[in-house]
């Protein structure tokens, strides 16, 4: 579903990335581990084409996405976006539009959908996430939760191959954390394929097929959860997880 090979990232005389190789199947749960500052957002953002790429080869979806800005490039990540989906740290929810306006845009004005169609795909989903109740609400008067589980709705309704996730709790409170965690978890049982940037070490250990452990741009580790979080192979993974308490 996601192929990367030797990808590099550099901003002016630093490099973000340096070589990263990784593959995630379909329908597959890979979570995205380590230390701040090791490129794990920008991955991410790469594989959107959210960023360029230096070097490497990339392809998603089975489209090849060119790394510097071109006809081609642009070309391809019309592609991927309809297949790729992308929730972020803040919700990006247009604030004039009510919870079903914002659902039905893409569908209709991207992939082409009637609004009656995207209406009711909406209504589905919403109810799907807990808020079939605030469809005519605005995002504004939605609580932080409220608004991830509204931007997990708006990514799902594109019928994606894969959801990207950067940090989607991080800017929530332990409460509604628990919320958007329940939907993430459903998703994956439904066979979602999913790429997740998290601090939460329950959901990793509990929901991925497979952790990666990004550190200084490269990947320095990767297999199953309880190979990762019980025997790590690489130090800088054991001081990982045991700043993180979850280890040794």
């Amino acid at each position: 579903m996601i192929r990367l090979t030797d990808i590099y990232k550099r901003y002016e005389a630093h490099t973000i990335l340096k070589g990263v190789n990784l593959t995630v199947a379909k329908g597959e749960v890979c979570v995205l581990l380590g230390p701040s500052g090791g490129g794990k957002s920008t991955l991410l953002r790469t594989i959107n084409g959210l960023e360029t790429f230096d070097g490497g080869q990339m392809e998603v979806a089975g489209v090849k996405l060119p790394g510097q800005p071109c006809p081609e490039r642009e070309a391809a990540l019309l592609k991927i976006r309809q297949k790729v989906g992308m929730v972020f740290q803040q919700f990006n929810l247009f604030p004039h539009l009510t919870v079903l306006g914002n659902i039905i845009e893409a569908p209709i004005h991207v992939l082409g959908t009637s609004k009656d169609q995207a209406i009711q795909k909406a209504m589905e989903l919403l109810d799907r996430v807990g808020l079939k109740q605030k469809a005519d609400s605005r995002p504004a008067s939605l609580s932080g939760g409220q608004q991830q589980r509204v931007a997990i709705a708006r990514t799902l309704a594109m019928n994606p191959d894969a959801i990207l996730f950067d940090e989607p709790t991080s800017a929530l409170d332990p409460n509604t954390t628990a919320e958007v965690i329940d939907v993430m978890q459903d998703l994956a049982q439904a066979g979602q394929g999913m790429i997740v940037v998290t601090h939460g070490m329950h959901f990793a250990r509990t929901v991925a097929h497979t952790i990666h452990i990004l550190h200084s741009g490269t990947i320095i580790e990767s297999g199953p959860p309880a190979k990762v979080f019980d025997s790590p192979s690489h130090e800088v993974t054991r001081a990982f997880l045991s700043d993180s308490g979850t280890h040794g």
